[in-house]
């Protein structure tokens, strides 16, 4: 039996604008929000950098954490992703591009 996944996650534009999401796939949802495939806030503000989230397997404690987050003002979402980010770097950097398998040659 395997156990299901919720994600709670923060996007970031490079200005800093903030996105506080829910999702049972952070890749799929990463993605989307990279290719600006999600419209509205996140769309018109370039919000594309994956920059915090907290894995949960009961959908209810993550909608309630999603709640909480959101109700936050802005500085203590901006504190919550520095105490584990602190160089906002895009964690789903590299999702989805394309790579080439290095397979080694033999010698001989």
């Amino acid at each position: 039996m395997s156990l299901k996944a919720y994600y709670v996650y923060i996007m970031a534009s490079r200005s800093l604008n903030l996105y506080t999401g829910i999702t049972n796939s952070i890749y799929r949802r990463a993605l989307q929000h990279k290719r600006g495939e999600i419209e509205g806030f996140t769309k018109r503000y370039n919000i594309n950098r994956l920059v915090y989230y907290e894995i949960f397997h009961q959908v209810g404690i993550a909608i309630a954490r999603e709640k909480q987050i959101k109700s936050w003002t802005r500085v203590k979402r901006l504190a919550l992703v520095a105490t584990k980010n602190p160089t906002w770097q895009d964690l789903a950097e590299g999702w989805g591009e394309k790579f080439e398998l290095q397979i080694p040659r033999r010698s001989g």
